[in-house]
């Protein structure tokens, strides 16, 4: 909801984004700094649109990549095989996602738990399999030539459009019917909640944000490959949701803030990166098994300090 609140987070935003955007102008920020900013930009938008299935909606799915590299492949067919700007590239690859987040959707999620996870897992293979022998689009060597148009203004306010859109979903009507699918899904039916439903609308507008992430990772690194958008792909997702707390939108971020930062330090060493991403998911799960912040919230922490400093504090 456009309320004081959000218009504050807004003036917040644009103020990073223009400190930011004045250090790169005066190449006080080189490329490297530069890279890992676009990257910790889209790995949000992974995490963010991954805590709406997991996170609020209770879903276990694990084949996030999947809907990556369905963005990622028909923004780039789009403005290299078909010559088409940008713009209309990241729409396709939305859009393409988001249709293979309802194909996925329907069949599978009257399944729960291991079962779905089983389901998407398998999804995400079949889809990078057919890029594999898809040779339109490169088969094994990938689809390069792709011209670098995504850059740092491009990924933030697509990160704040992300993060607002599916806030505003969470607070919603249709957030609070996920959220009760969540907690007790038989509970959920016997209150009239189209479960069925709620469950494919939330994995179909994150796989559209999923999309858009492909998209953007397409347009920077000039090549995509099927590999790219492995099962190890869909874990380090999944990792940056359970490390920052499930259901929690900025711990989500701030674990995929962390995370990507780690991963940048350890370029020199791919072969330690999961053995660090499992060791720190298998911490997490014993000492903050709601991850770093759990179900904190910004607006829940202003709300609990205006209370305090009224005097309105609970005893412990």
């Amino acid at each position: 909801m456009l309320n004081k609140r959000f218009f504050l987070y807004a003036l917040l935003s644009l103020v990073v984004y223009g400190v930011i955007q004045g250090m790169i102008f005066g190449e006080v920020l080189d490329d490297t700094y530069v890279d890992t900013l676009v990257l910790i930009g889209i790995n949000i938008i992974l995490a963010v649109s991954l805590n709406l299935i997991n996170g609020f909606t209770g879903q276990f799915s694990i084949g996030h990549a999947g809907f990556m590299s369905v963005g990622a492949y028909v923004s780039a067919i789009f403005t290299v095989n078909l010559e088409m700007n940008f713009v209309l590239g990241l729409l396709a690859g939305c859009v393409a996602a988001a249709l293979a987040g309802l194909v996925i959707g329907l069949p599978t999620l009257r399944l729960k738990g291991d079962y779905l996870a089983i389901a998407t897992l398998g999804f995400g293979e079949i889809i990078r399999i057919v890029w594999l022998n898809t040779d339109y689009v490169g088969g094994a060597s990938g689809l390069n030539g792709i011209e670098k148009i995504t850059d740092w203004t491009w990924t933030f306010f697509l990160v704040f459009a992300t993060i607002v859109i599916i806030q505003n979903i969470v607070n919603s009507t249709h957030g609070r019917a996920l959220v009760a699918i969540r907690e007790n899904e038989i509970a959920a039916e016997a209150m009239g909640i189209n479960t069925t439903k709620y469950k494919v609308i939330a994995f179909v507008v994150g796989a559209f944000f999923a999309g858009l992430a492909g998209a953007l990772h397409a347009h920077y690194f000039y090549i995509i490959q099927p590999q790219s958008f492995g099962f190890i792909k869909s874990f380090e997702i999944l990792v940056f949701v359970v490390l920052g707390g499930l259901g929690s939108t900025g711990g989500v971020v701030l674990g995929a803030i962390l995370l990507t930062v780690i991963f940048t330090a350890l370029q020199e060493y791919p072969d330690l990166r999961m053995i660090i991403y499992s060791l720190i998911l298998i911490l997490t799960m014993i000492f903050r098994p709601r991850g770093l912040l759990g179900n904190w919230s910004v607006k829940k922490a202003l709300k609990k300090k205006g209370g305090d400093s009224h005097g309105n504090t609970t005893s412990a």
